[in-house]
């Protein structure tokens, strides 16, 4: 694991970890795995695959845990809960801002910034003297591969 990253990660569990203790919450063994699981993941996960990752080396790992230490990772900030569409929460560690491109053949997700685009989105709101706090930005269509084959009219391989 680079440096930063490492150096990234701990600062997103001591975040955790002031948000439970705020909370009157504990941190308990099973929370530390799905953390630790979900940190390394490096990529959107739903819930339900982060609960088979963790369940392959800790069995006793329920999904319901699963489910509430999101829930607590998603409300101290340690990560962010995602809507792409299909209506299942895919959920990513909070870094910095940045946009997504989904294919709505094979699900496929990619990040992306650009300033253009930043700089025209708070050009729009000033010009309507609207105060942005936050904003999200996804594009919806297919991925190199799948544009080929939705072009061709086939089924993605």
């Amino acid at each position: 694991m680079r440096a930063l990253e490492k150096k990234a990660n701990e600062e997103r569990r001591k975040k955790l970890k002031r948000y439970l203790g705020e909370h009157g919450l504990r941190a308990t063994r099973q929370r530390d795995v799905i953390v630790e699981a979900f940190l390394g993941t490096h990529r959107h996960v739903s819930a339900e695959e982060l609960y088979r990752a963790v369940r392959r080396r800790h069995p006793n790992i329920g999904v319901a845990t699963v489910y509430r230490t999101l829930r607590l990772l998603t409300e101290s900030g340690v990560a962010t809960a995602r809507y792409f569409g299909d209506g299942q929460a895919s959920y990513e560690v909070a870094e910095h801002h940045h946009d997504h491109l989904i294919c709505l053949s094979c699900g496929k997700i990619l990040e992306f910034e650009n300033e253009a685009i930043e700089r025209l989105q708070l050009e729009v709101a000033n010009q309507h003297e609207f105060l942005v706090t936050h904003h999200k930005l996804e594009l919806y269509g297919y991925c190199a591969r799948c544009s080929k084959e939705h072009e061709s009219g086939g089924a993605p391989a």
